[in-house]
């Protein structure tokens, strides 16, 4: 069994929609998870927060637009009569399904639940609609019939692997399975999802429970880079990498790869695979147990981070201290990305800014607070980075220019922190690139010759 996983630009329009079509059908069993067509959970989310604030007016204008959009949709991607009208009927009744949120007593955070569903229902089903019109069939499951979580929001692997093998059974002559990227229902039976980016969750959470063969992640990028191709030039597709490599990576912003993806993987050993849609035969990334072998692999850089510190004349040979501190962020569900510490001060990031005045008020009653936005975490990755002596100080030596708010180094063999005010990221991943790939590259040449 193989799974493949394919974003919204790569189902954006009828015409992708046939590519990825005839990429997928072949002879091999297979579940492909899609994404909703591009820029429809923009719309969807759009439409939530108009009905949250009370715009209704507003908010059916929005939906009338989507109607409009997809029926459009529909007359591009279809040709026959019977089978347009019932991609109409199939857009009619997920959209007449919003519209029925908009004076509905529901809660407002399950009503947005099933607004964002919309859009991963919708593409799915079009999708197999197109694949019965051109005679190469496909089989819907429903990710609501299987993809659950539990009372944490983590995926329940048992269960999923129960339903799924059951609905799979059930079809055993087929070959080619759709299902929805994204969305699932949590431990109360509620519609639910994965949070933006979930599809690639999705793939590898089935690929996981199933311990398929492969799971593909198709995008429109020759697998992950060394560095960000948006901002710097000359980066190359690294081949070959570690779950931890991989993991670190997306997690400090690599954008090709949702962050929480590789764990269910790596619990099973399952390898990962980044294609992309319009280079099929690219050998993209692989992401297994075996390391790159690179003493440094790749950077990649996260932004709208916020820097917090916390001075304390208390902390002075007090033990305790950082347990507080962090039952603080506990306590709001806030993850901490990097820490530094001193002799009488602490200093750490989040990305998650929602509780940020219930956490100070919180940490006050230990020190005196200081808070700054706008900064940008770069991290380089590698192969047991930390244990080769010359990494540290050629990193620090390209950044001489950069001015520097932390650096985390030795919580893991494979990565190295930097934190910066975020303008000065693209200066420094180009400096970096330049020190750790050019250079390197360069005398590695000449020793060659």
């Amino acid at each position: 069994m193989i799974i493949q996983k394919f974003g919204g630009t790569s189902v954006g329009s009828p015409e992708r929609m046939a590519q990825v079509l005839n990429l997928i059908y072949d002879q091999k069993q297979k579940i492909v998870v899609l994404s909703a067509v591009a820029g429809t959970t923009n719309k969807l989310v759009k439409i939530s927060e108009l009905l949250k604030d009370g715009e209704i007016i507003e908010a059916k204008q929005k939906i009338g637009l989507l109607r409009d959009e997809y029926r459009t949709f529909v007359e591009n991607l279809l040709k026959t009569d019977l089978l347009r009208e019932e991609g109409n009927l199939i857009c009619a009744n997920e959209i007449d399904h919003i519209e029925a949120l908009v004076n509905s007593q529901m809660s407002h955070s399950l009503a947005e639940r099933i607004i964002l569903s919309k859009g991963e229902l919708l593409s799915t089903q079009l999708f197999v609609l197109y694949s019965k019109e051109v005679g190469k069939p496909c089989t819907l499951i429903n990710a609501l019939d299987f993809m659950v979580t539990n009372e944490n929001t983590d995926p329940d692997l048992q269960i999923i692997e129960n339903k799924l093998s059951s609905l799979l059974c059930t079809h055993s002559d087929h070959q080619c399975f759709i299902t929805q990227g994204y969305i699932c229902k949590n431990v109360d039976g509620e519609v639910d999802n994965l949070q933006r980016g979930g599809s690639d969750y999705t793939a590898t959470i089935i690929g996981a429970a199933l311990k398929a063969q492969e799971i593909q992640i198709w995008t429109d990028i020759d697998g992950l880079h060394n560095n960000d191709p948006r901002i710097v030039e000359g980066t190359s597709p690294v081949r070959q990498l570690s779950y931890r490599e991989a993991a670190e990576l997306a997690y400090f912003g690599a954008k090709i790869l949702h962050p929480t993806c590789i764990i269910p993987a790596e619990q099973r050993e399952v390898p990962v695979s980044l294609k992309n849609t319009f280079e099929p035969e690219a050998p993209g990334t692989i992401i297994s147990e075996i390391s790159s072998g690179r003493n440094i692999t790749a950077i990649a850089a996260k932004d709208k981070i916020t820097a917090i510190k916390i001075r304390s004349g208390r902390m002075l040979n007090a033990y305790g201290f950082l347990r507080k501190v962090f039952e603080v962020f506990e306590s709001y569900k806030t993850p901490i990305d990097m820490i530094t510490t001193s002799e009488v001060s602490v200093s750490l990031t989040i990305d998650n800014t929602t509780f940020i005045q219930e956490i100070v008020q919180n940490l006050e009653k230990y020190g005196d607070v200081t808070v700054e936005d706008d900064f940008s975490i770069i991290c380089i990755v590698g192969d047991s980075l930390t244990t080769n002596a010359s990494n540290p100080s050629m990193i620090l030596r390209s950044l001489a220019n950069i001015p520097l708010r932390m650096v985390s180094y030795g919580g893991s063999v494979n990565n190295i922190s930097i934190l910066t005010k975020s303008e000065y990221k693209n200066e420094a991943l180009n400096a970096l690139h330049q020190e750790v790939f050019v250079k390197q590259e360069e005398k590695s040449l000449e020793g060659v010759c």
